[in-house]
Formats: C-alpha cells, sequence, structure tokens
C-alpha cells in the first residue's frame, strides 16, 4: 500500500512539475505558525539545488518554492525542508495536513537551526501522536548515498559542543521525517560569506544534504 502511495504522489508531482516546466522536482519551503524564523537561511536551499543538479545529475527546479503547512499545495512538492531557531505552533488543521501529505509518500527534512527542538518535538506528537523520534544508526541509507558518512551527520556549527544527530519518524516502514539535531546543516548550505565557513565544511554540509534528497527520493523505503 505504501508503495503504490509513493508512486502516485510522485506521479502528481512530476505531472504538476511538467506542467509549469521541464524540471522533474521542485523543492520547497515549510512556513509555520508559532513566531519561529521559517526564513532563515535564505540561501541554503538554492545552493543545496543547484549542488544536486550540478553533482548528482538530478533536474530540481532551481526556484524554491514556500508553502504553508496547512496548504493543500503542499502536496505539490516530494521533499519539504523545514527550520528556524525558535517557536513552532501546528493547529489541528496544520498537523493533519501534514501527516496526511507524509503518508501519502511526502519527506519531510527538518534542521534544528539552534533552538528548535523543544518546539518542534511536541508539534510533531500533533502530527503522529503514535510515533516516537529515533536516532538513526550511522549504517541508515541516509548516511550512504552517493557520499558516505560512516559516523552519521557531519559536525557543521558548534551550538552546545554535543554531537551531531539525525533522528526519524518511520511510519509503516517508511522513513517520512528526517529532523538534524546539534548540526546545522542548512547554514553550511549557506552561501560562504554568511558564515564564513571553510570550503570543506560546506562541501560536507552539501554532500550530506545530497544524500538526503536522493534518500528522500527514492521513497525512504526501511522495510518490506
Amino acid at each position: 500500500m505504501i508503495r503504490i502511495q509513493i508512486i502516485l504522489f510522485c506521479l502528481v508531482c512530476c505531472i504538476g512539475s511538467v506542467a509549469q516546466s521541464n524540471h522533474t522536482y521542485q523543492l520547497a519551503l515549510l512556513k509555520y505558525n508559532g513566531g519561529g524564523d521559517w526564513y532563515s537561511n535564505p540561501t541554503s536551499i538554492p545552493n543545496l539545488v543547484k549542488f544536486c543538479n550540478e553533482n548528482g545529475k538530478m533536474n530540481i527546479n532551481p526556484e524554491v518554492a514556500e508553502v504553508h503547512v496547512g496548504d493543500f499545495e503542499i502536496n505539490n512538492y516530494p521533499f519539504i525542508h523545514m527550520t528556524g531557531h525558535g517557536n513552532v505552533v501546528f493547529n489541528n488543521q496544520e498537523a493533519e495536513n501534514l501527516r496526511k501529505y507524509l503518508i501519502a509518500g511526502g519527506f519531510l527534512h527538518i534542521d534544528d537551526n539552534y533552538g528548535m527542538d523543544k518546539f518542534i518535538r511536541p508539534q510533531l506528537k500533533k502530527v503522529f501522536p503514535n510515533l516516537d523520534l529515533i536516532e538513526l544508526p550511522f549504517d541508515h541509507p541516509i548516511y550512504h548515498q552517493s557520499y558516505t558518512f560512516n559516523k552519521g551527520l557531519p559536525k557543521i556549527h558548534l551550538h552546545d559542543n554535543k554531537p551531531a544527530q539525525g533522528f526519524g519518524l518511520i511510519y509503516e516502514g517508511r522513513l517520512v521525517c528526517f529532523y538534524s539535531v546539534e548540526c546545522d546543516l542548512g547554514d553550511g548550505w549557506e552561501d560562504q560569506e554568511v558564515h564564513n565557513d571553510s570550503d570543506e565544511v560546506r562541501n560536507k554540509a552539501l554532500k550530506m544534504g545530497m544524500n538526503i534528497v536522493q534518500y528522500a527520493f527514492m521513497g525512504g523505503i526501511e522495510s518490506e
């Protein structure tokens, strides 16, 4: 059933994309309520898309969309990125809309931009009350796509000097949400002059980002 949902979801996304352009996919940035800065890191996703197209031979629309968590249009995008430093609030309709999107085959990447963690966790419980975030092991396929990260997420920014961690929500055998914490991948994707990260650090962040996108486009199947 899940495989059928994913195929149908991807067909809808591809048909919509082809109707608008010659690009196969378009990524979107998730807008949400609560006062958190969902709009932070404005250059990050465009840079990630460029990296994926140039190094992964993908055909992603370079124009990144913005979609609100409660809008039906969320279903136009197979991959949605969410970030911020502060408060996040989903009302019941928004949580249901996001849940339906993820069950139908969509993929959500959440990147804690430092300060988001304590707010996003209870909101994810609204989306999937019966699911818990679990830390993914280092041998998980998301760390072993085009690029190999044998120690999991790369550490991009210091923050609290804790190890970078990757968590997931797995629904009926499929990873529907990947949550990166104490890592700040999005900062590493930004233009170099924004955070003055070295080329080496930015390259690690972009490679891990491409792994996430590749994994999501493969459907995120964990098991039969």
